[in-house]
């Protein structure tokens, strides 16, 4: 059973699911497509303590909780994919540190790491909770997260994430540094007046100093966020161009399992990854998949279809062979590819649902 942890917030040791020790290795999940699904996001909450204006309306609803799956859920879920082939896990939001029980869930699923099962557990967070939960992520597993920095601007910061505060974003990333952890910076590129466009370079050279590396994400059509993501839009292409009047940019065969194209910048000793959904569609080599805090799977984060997996492990309980099943024919329905795209002409994001629901 998972606990809540104690007062302090630290994780309790939990016990292996009933089920889980008569479970043998079934075949790989490959899509239509030759595609051997090796990497699964786990959203664990919709909620979040920011509301970041290319991701969520100022004035969000979020789930009631008897429709967010349970911690055990969650860990009956991953571990299926687990067993299927999946070697990277990743824990998203919302915002992952705000879920009660967060740590348990970590201890509890790094037990795949123990048996070799699973290459890598990591986490993607928004740093506001960092340096409380550092040191135990390092302790029960955790060796890498990403985590959102789009501005060093503390006015422009509290403008973008409308509820966050600068300063402790900045010792979060600190504190995962000091315990141990490998951090990756994420950046969302945005246009605009209230853009970062002109503090790329100034973020680059942040994460040079501090040994880390850095992503830049162009802005997705997902969700509603009382905005026109035609003015927030900026190609990452033009910003590479630009960059590369500059900075020395070498091409790199490195690949972390997800979306991201790296390129070195000789001049910083910096890893600068592009993520580029709109201007290079990243889909020929996808390998995973995401599973929201409802238990929904999504095949693919710009596509409407989803499978019920919550349904199927509230009725299968310990049958592995039902939940099999439902992977196998979800799997199936995998497509080649999204479909985002973003213009005036459609007043409607490409997919309505916000990313805080699929955790990116």
């Amino acid at each position: 059973m998972f606990s809540t942890g104690d007062a302090t917030g630290t994780a309790v040791p939990l016990a292996v699911p009933a089920g889980e020790a008569r479970s043998t290795h079934a075949s790989p999940l490959i899509d239509p497509f030759g595609r051997a699904i090796s990497y699964l996001r786990v959203s664990v909450t919709d909620r979040c303590d920011f509301r970041c204006v290319y991701c969520m309306a100022e004035d969000m609803t979020f789930l009631p909780k008897s429709e967010v799956l349970s911690l055990e859920e969650i860990d009956r879920l991953a571990s299926a994919f687990i067993r299927r082939g999946t070697r990277k896990l990743r824990l998203t939001g919302g915002e992952p540190l705000v879920r009660r029980g967060i740590l348990d869930l970590v201890t509890s699923l790094s037990r795949h790491l123990k048996s070799g099962a699973l290459d890598e557990l990591t986490l993607t967070s928004n740093g506001s909770q960092m340096a409380r939960f550092a040191e135990p992520l390092f302790a029960a597993g955790v060796r890498r997260v990403n985590i959102s920095l789009d501005t060093l601007d503390a006015e422009r910061f509290a403008r973008i994430t409308r509820w966050g505060r600068l300063p402790q974003v900045l010792d979060g990333i600190a504190a995962a540094r000091a315990a141990g952890l490998k951090v990756k910076l994420n950046a969302v590129a945005l246009a605009g007046p209230d853009g970062n466009e002109d503090e790329i370079e100034a973020l680059m050279q942040f994460a040079a100093a501090h040994g880390h590396d850095l992503t830049l994400i162009e802005t997705m059509p997902l969700g509603e966020i009382d905005a026109d993501r035609v003015d927030q839009y900026l190609p990452l292409s033009k910003v590479r161009r630009r960059l590369a009047t500059r900075y020395t940019l070498a091409d790199l065969p490195h690949r972390t399992g997800g979306p991201a194209r790296y390129v070195q910048v000789e001049e910083l000793g910096l890893q600068l990854g592009f993520i580029t959904p709109l201007t290079h569609n990243f889909c020929e080599s996808c390998n995973r998949v995401r599973l929201t805090a409802t238990g929904q799977l999504f095949m693919c984060l710009g596509q409407n279809d989803q499978a019920d997996l919550r349904g199927v492990v509230r009725r299968a309980g310990s049958d592995d062979a039902t939940l099999d099943a439902a992977l196998d024919e979800a799997i199936a329905r995998k497509p080649k590819g999204h479909d985002f795209v973003i213009d005036r002409r459609g007043a409607r994001p490409a997919v309505a649902r916000h990313m805080s629901m699929t955790g990116g």
